[in-house]
């Protein structure tokens, strides 16, 4: 892997895990030194970074971990609606789509195992490879990166819901609904289904927000939500 690769991949994935929260500075030469890397290649990383709207430059010396309050999940959903709304009407159509009635039954078994790290884990692994699904069913380019710079951003908000139980469950069964409607070729319903989960979606993300200790909130963001 190229070092530019490798720092943007690390960089990505503490910024979505939380590890670097909102606001944290990123200096080229401590991150360089702590990801054992020159700082070309690190600089080439925050440049995707600030593509991805995951870091933001304050001023050409300053650049730190963006913030992500309650307008901006709302502004992401109004768009994640549009698109994973597209993109299962379309998948419904698809000539085989025989992997989502498989998938349907794996999110079944998926909302039975979700009392654990790992069972949680696998659920998260689970939506991927729907959504992998997804992306080859309609086999739409232009959809699929527009998709991707979402998801980019909901892995960050997906943490909020974690530690609802009640709620990962329900979405896992939303999701077998979904799978369902595609794998029937029901492209109304598909869209359907996934219009109510993203709005259940939304609604439990903002509640957390509500709920969460200004200080530490998982967005980063003092008393923004």
């Amino acid at each position: 892997m190229r070092a530019g690769e490798f720092a943007y991949r690390a960089l990505l994935e503490e910024i979505q895990s939380g590890s670097l929260a909102a606001g944290t500075v990123l200096a080229e030469v401590e991150q360089a030194e702590r990801l054992g890397v020159s700082r070309t290649p690190l600089r080439e990383a925050l440049r995707r970074l600030t593509a991805d709207g995951l870091v933001e430059q304050l001023s050409p010396r300053i650049t730190v971990v963006a913030a992500i309050d309650a307008d901006d999940i709302r502004d992401l959903f109004v768009l994640r609606r549009a698109l994973e709304e597209s993109t299962a009407r379309a998948a419904a159509s698809a000539a085989d789509r025989t992997e989502f009635t498989a998938l349907a039954e794996r999110f079944a078994q998926a909302a039975e195992a979700l009392g654990d790290d790992e069972g949680r884990a696998r659920y998260y692994a689970l939506i991927g490879r729907f959504d992998d699904a997804l992306d080859a069913a309609v086999g739409n380019d232009y959809l699929t990166a527009a998709l991707r710079t979402v998801r980019t951003h909901l892995v960050r908000v997906r943490r909020m819901a974690r530690d609802k139980p009640a709620r990962l469950a329900a979405s896992a069964g939303e999701h077998r609904l979904i799978a369902e409607a595609i794998g029937s070729g029901d492209g109304d319903l598909a869209a359907h289904a996934t219009h109510v989960h993203l709005h259940n979606a939304l609604a439990s993300i903002l509640d957390s927000l509500v709920g969460a200790d200004p200080e530490t909130s998982t967005t980063g963001k003092k008393a923004s939500a």
